[in-house]
C-alpha cells in the first residue's frame, strides 16, 4: 500500500516563495475552498508533477514556475510503500529530480527517463493514467474512465488487478521472437551458402580427381615431344658443327691468299715499272746515235750492248711477269674460295643459333610443364585434405540446419506463450473472472447514491446499461449529474478492487469540484455518507466552492490570494 504522508511546494504556479505544505494523513476528510485563482487545485498539479513530472491540468510545464519568482520552483512529497519512506524531489529551474529512500539518496541512472521509470514501476507500481483514476477524480481536464479509450481501460483494469507483468512479459516475448526471427533467417542464409560451398567443393573435387591424372599425362607427353624436339635440335647443330669443322679445315688451306695478292700486286707494280724504263732505255739507244744533252757521239759498241741488254732484260722481265700473273690468279681463286667458305661458316653458325633458341624455347616449355605437373600432382596427392574441407562443410551444414530447427522450435514456443500473453489470452481470462466482482461494485455503489440502473462492462470494456424498465442506455446518454455518479461508482470501485488486490491501493482520494456542478443536493448529501462511511483507510480531499459544507468535514482548509501570490490560511 501507498501511505501519502505530506506534500510542499513552493514558487509552483501561484505559490510564492514560502512553503505550502499539506499533511495528507492528519484529518480523514479535508474540505478545500477558495475563490477562483486562490490556489485551491494547485494541489492536483504539485501532486502529479513531483510523481509524474507532468501537471494534473493542461499546463504546459514552463508554466509551472511562478511568473514572478520566474525560479526555484519546487515540490517535494513524502510517502511510505510497505515498511520503507520514500521522499521524492521535483523542480524547474533549476532542474531537480531526487529520490531518497529511508532517509538515503536513491543511485541515479543518467537519465532522468530511467529513474522516472524506477519510480512508475519499481516504487510506485502506477502509471499517470491509473494513478489519476484511482486517487483523483477532477472536473476540468480530468478524462473519466468511460471516456477513455478502449486500449487506455485495459490499461488501468490491468495496473488495478496486477496483471501488467504480463503485457511487460509478452513484450518481451515480441522482442525475442523479433530477435529469433533475424537470428533464424541469418542461419538460413548461412545454410544456402554453406550448400553452395558444397557444390562447389565437390566440382572441385570431381574435377581435381577426373581430370588431374589426365593433364597430368597430357603434360608429360608435352614434355616427352619437346624432348625429342631438342634431341633433334642437338643433331642438327652436331651436324652442321661437323661441316663447319670441314669448312675450316678447307679455309686453313687458302687461309693468306688476300696477303699474297696484296704483296704480288705490289710486285706486278714494280714488274710494270721497270718494264717501263727498260722499255724507253731500248727506244733511247735504238733511235739516238749522239748525245740529245751533250751532242755527243754515242758509241756504237756501248749502243748496241745496251740495246741487247735492255732486249735480254725485257724477256726476262715478260717471263717473270707472266708467271705474276699466273701466280696472281692462282691467289685470287684461293682468297674466293676462303670468302665462299667463310660466308657458308657464318651461314652454319646462323644455323646453330636458330637451333640453340629453339632449344631455350623448348626448355622454358618444359620447366612450364614441369611446375605446372608438379601442382596438378599435388593437388591429386592432397584430394584428402579437400575431402576433409568437403566434410567440415557438411558437418557445418547440418549444425546450421539443427541450430536452425531449435531456433524455430524456440520461435514456436514463445509463439505460444505470446498468444497466451496478449490481449485475448490469459490476461482476458483474469479480466473475465474479475468482471462480475467489477460489476457488482459498481451497481452497489450505484444504489447507494440512489442511481438504480444496471451498469455492465464487458470482456472489451464496453459498458452494457439499463433501467429499471429495461431500457437500454449508454454512458453519454445521461445528464452531466449522472455521468459523475457512474464516474463516482468507478472510481470507488477501482480503490475496492486495488484494495482486495493490494496492487495500486492508497491512502488518498482527491476530488476536484464534484460537488459544484453535476450533484444535486441529495446526491452530495448521499456521496457524503459514502466517503464518510463506506470508503474504509482512505484520506479524502474534496476540493469545492460550495460554503455550506465546512460542517460535513473534518479539516477545512481555505486558500486566498494576497500580494498575488497563493496562500493557505487555515
Amino acid at each position: 500500500m501507498i501511505t501519502f504522508k505530506t506534500i510542499k511546494y513552493k514558487n509552483f504556479l501561484s505559490a510564492g516563495n514560502t512553503w505550502t505544505e499539506i499533511d495528507f494523513q492528519k484529518h480523514t476528510t479535508n474540505l478545500i475552498i477558495g475563490t477562483n485563482g486562490a490556489g485551491k487545485s494547485t494541489m492536483l498539479d504539485a501532486l502529479t508533477f513531483v510523481l509524474f513530472n507532468k501537471p494534473f491540468r493542461k499546463i504546459n510545464k514552463p508554466q509551472l514556475a511562478n511568473t514572478t519568482n520566474e525560479r526555484d520552483c519546487l515540490v517535494e512529497i513524502e510517502f511510505s510503500v510497505n515498511s520503507r519512506d520514500y521522499l521524492v524531489r521535483r523542480g524547474i529551474k533549476p532542474n531537480v529530480f531526487d529520490i531518497e529512500v529511508n532517509g538515503n539518496p536513491l543511485h541515479k541512472e543518467a537519465d532522468d527517463r530511467a529513474n522516472q521509470r524506477i519510480l512508475e514501476e519499481s516504487i510506485l507500481k502506477v502509471n499517470y493514467k491509473s494513478f489519476t483514476q484511482i486517487v483523483i477524480l477532477g472536473s476540468s481536464t480530468f478524462v473519466p474512465f468511460m471516456q477513455l479509450t478502449t486500449a487506455n481501460r485495459r490499461e488501468v483494469i490491468e495496473d488495478l488487478l496486477d496483471i501488467r507483468i504480463f503485457s511487460a512479459m509478452n513484450n518481451l516475448i515480441k522482442e525475442r521472437i523479433r530477435v529469433m526471427r533475424d537470428q533464424s533467417k541469418s542461419l538460413d542464409l548461412k545454410k544456402e551458402n554453406i550448400k553452395d560451398k558444397i557444390v562447389m567443393q565437390e566440382s572441385f573435387i570431381s574435377e581435381l580427381e577426373e581430370r588431374g591424372n589426365v593433364n597430368i599425362n597430357a603434360n608429360k607427353e608435352k614434355i616427352i615431344s619437346l624432348d625429342a624436339e631438342i634431341v633433334s635440335y642437338m643433331e642438327k647443330n652436331s651436324s652442321l658443327e661437323k661441316s663447319i669443322l670441314g669448312h675450316s679445315k678447307d679455309q686453313k688451306s687458302v687461309t693468306g691468299a688476300g696477303d699474297k695478292l696484296v704483296k704480288l700486286n705490289n710486285l706486278r707494280g714494280k714488274i710494270s715499272q721497270k718494264v717501263g724504263t727498260i722499255t724507253k732505255e731500248h727506244k733511247f739507244f735504238t733511235e739516238n746515235t749522239v748525245c740529245p744533252t751533250c751532242q755527243q757521239d754515242i758509241e756504237e759498241e756501248f749502243r748496241v750492248n745496251r740495246i741487247s741488254d735492255a732486249q735480254n732484260k725485257a724477256k726476262e722481265l715478260k717471263k717473270g711477269y707472266e708467271d705474276l700473273e699466273e701466280t696472281i690468279k692462282l691467289e685470287q681463286e684461293r682468297e674466293r674460295q676462303f670468302n665462299l667458305l667463310s660466308k657458308e661458316i657464318t651461314k652454319l653458325n646462323n644455323g646453330i643459333s636458330q637451333n640453340n633458341t629453339r632449344i631455350s624455347g623448348c626448355n622454358r616449355q618444359i620447366r612450364d610443364l614441369e611446375s605446372e605437373v608438379q601442382r596438378l600432382t599435388e593437388q591429386v596427392a592432397n584430394r584428402n585434405t579437400e575431402h576433409e574441407k568437403l566434410a567440415e562443410f557438411k558437418v557445418t551444414l547440418q549444425d546450421t540446419i539443427e541450430n536452425l530447427s531449435d531456433k524455430r522450435m524456440e520461435m514456436s514456443n514463445y509463439d505460444f506463450a505470446y498468444s497466451l500473453l496478449k490481449d485475448d489470452g490469459v490476461k482476458t481470462k483474469i479480466i473475465k473472472k474479475y468482471l462480475p466482482f467489477i460489476n457488482q461494485q459498481v451497481n452497489r455503489y450505484l444504489q447507494m447514491m440512489d442511481f438504480y440502473i444496471n451498469f455492465n462492462l464487458d470482456g472489451e470494456f464496453n459498458e452494457t446499461i439499463k433501467s429499471p424498465i429495461h431500457e437500454d442506455f449508454s454512458y453519454a446518454s445521461f445528464s452531466e449529474g449522472e455521468k459523475m455518479r457512474i464516474d463516482l461508482a468507478l472510481l470507488f470501485t477501482w480503490r475496492e478492487v486495488a484494495r482486495v488486490k493490494n496492487s495500486v491501493n492508497t491512502n488518498l482520494l482527491i476530488m476536484d469540484e464534484v460537488f459544484d456542478s453535476s450533484l444535486d443536493g441529495f446526491g452530495t448529501e448521499e456521496f457524503l455518507k459514502i466517503i464518510r462511511y463506506v470508503i474504509k483507510g482512505a484520506n479524502i480531499f474534496v476540493i469545492s466552492h460550495k460554503s455550506d459544507l465546512h460542517d460535513k468535514f473534518d479539516n477545512v482548509i481555505k486558500f486566498d490570494k494576497v500580494k498575488g501570490f497563493s496562500r493557505m490560511v487555515s
